[in-house]
């Protein structure tokens, strides 16, 4: 059988009332006691049960973390960094609860009861209603991923329009003029923001706009296929791709071998996000890291010091992005 808080208050001859305090920090009962309790804790092997202490405290003991979409444009090193970022800086007696935006009415309710807190990694206009209905429940609430007009809440965010930016620079440095964009979901601020450092990057350096290189698509491997093949039938074709994402970097380096081309030779190919695969296809793509992970890192941070009513900085904060040069682009 597992130890109680009742063996261990019989043990050490207080009452189960203390032995609890002790375990939580209470400010009530003195160091002396905290550290002979939490060493006899230690060395029984307790491990608290947090259904009973949820019941006691009012607390789940659960985070949420949602995501506009797990199913449509959220790639899986994405998924994967943001998690692992989470679950590296919660506390070890947080569960966390993952779900897409656009499917959580068919979970269980959004409320206090269900939820200590919620980090919504948020990538669309459309989750505003959510952000809202959150906030007015008073839950504990981060949103990373995306800029969110509201002074008092916790937003942290990538830099993709510099993000995107560099990428382009860096073409125009190896003297390529003729540049083409795959873009992203429409409804993904993701996809504006990158657009706009691409645009930004060719006014700068007095490059015409050809609409004609810009195609809009989805952050998949089918899209940046397809679109690539659009591409590749223009009569005046680019010499390099900024792709929204490494999927479509991915789709589009297939579509240029089916061609009979190669990358960089015929094409160059930027991506974005930095995603584990890069350095495993052939050849490696260069790609803007997005840090996710450090982004996540922060948000369970600052997640959990408003829980714990901390003071927490409500500034806006930006997580830089940088440029990960590997061999998919050509110096013409």
């Amino acid at each position: 059988m597992s130890v109680t808080i009742k063996d261990i208050a019989k043990i050490a001859n207080v009452s189960h009332t203390t032995v609890s305090r002790a375990l939580n920090n209470s400010p009530y009962i003195n160091e002396e006691t905290k550290i002979k309790i939490k060493a006899l804790a230690k060395e029984l092997n307790y491990v608290p049960n947090y259904s009973a202490k949820s019941l006691v405290l009012l607390k789940s003991y659960v985070i949420g973390v949602f995501f506009s979409s797990i199913s449509e444009g959220t790639s899986d090193t994405f998924f994967h960094e943001i998690v692992k970022g989470i679950n590296k800086v919660i506390d070890k007696e947080y569960n966390l609860v993952i779900r897409g935006i656009d499917d959580c009415e068919y979970s269980h309710p959004i409320d206090n009861k269900n939820f200590d807190g919620i980090i919504v990694v948020s990538q669309s206009k459309n989750d505003d209603k959510f952000i809202h209905t959150i906030l007015e429940k008073n839950i504990p609430t981060v949103v990373i991923n995306r800029y969110i007009d509201n002074e008092g809440l916790v937003n942290i965010m990538s830099d993709d329009t510099k993000g995107a930016y560099d990428a382009v620079t860096y073409f125009i440095e190896n003297n390529h003029r003729k540049i083409a964009l795959l873009e992203g979901n429409k409804e993904f601020e993701s996809s504006f923001y990158r657009k706009k450092g691409y645009i930004k990057a060719l006014e700068e350096n007095n490059i015409p706009i050809n609409e004609d290189y810009i195609i809009s698509g989805r952050y998949n491997l089918q899209s940046g296929y397809e679109n690539m093949k659009k591409l590749l039938g223009l009569e005046d074709r680019p010499t390099a791709v900024f792709c929204s994402n490494d999927d479509i970097g991915v789709g589009a380096m297939k579509a240029i071998a089916e061609e009979g081309l190669r990358v960089p030779d015929d094409v160059s190919i930027i991506g974005f996000d930095d995603s584990n695969f890069c350095n495993y296809v052939t050849p490696p793509l260069t790609s803007v890291k997005k840090d996710s992970l450090t982004m996540s890192q922060y948000g369970g941070i600052n997640l959990l010091n408003i829980i714990k009513n901390k003071e927490v900085s409500k500034e806006k904060l930006y997580i830089q992005s940088k440029l990960v040069v590997r061999k998919s682009v050509k110096k013409l």
